[in-house]
């Protein structure tokens, strides 16, 4: 495992955006890896337009969302929920939770996962 010192990332760093592997129309920008630290995973996702993450369940990571900027729409406690920029999601283990983008412009997450997934 890599020892992780601290991390500061700014907009010019060139933070670089790669196609999501499970879900088109979302990229990802994986900021901290299991590699850097086998604790937590830091990444921020964009949904284009009328994007969606279906819902899903995580059996061990805990989810850590905020909402950057954008609107759309949450699954989570069994129903869809209005989220925008500033709203903060937390979803525990085992839980069903899902992510649309409204068709108005694109979502950005900042997102934490434990363990990380990535």
């Amino acid at each position: 495992m890599v020892s992780l010192k601290t991390a500061f990332f700014q907009c010019g760093d060139g933070i670089r955006f790669e196609p999501h592997p499970k879900y088109e129309g979302v990229k990802i920008a994986k900021l901290i890896t299991k590699t850097e630290c086998q604790k937590v995973g830091v990444s921020i996702l964009i949904l284009k337009p009328d994007t969606e993450i279906p819902i899903h369940v995580h059996e061990h990571e805990i989810d850590s969302i905020y909402v950057l900027s954008g609107r759309g729409e949450a699954f989570i406690n069994g129903r869809h929920q209005e989220i925008g920029q500033g709203d903060y999601i937390f979803v525990p283990e085992a839980v069903p939770h899902g992510i649309r983008s409204s068709s108005d412009g694109e979502l950005r997450l900042f997102i934490i996962h434990s363990p990380p997934i990535f």
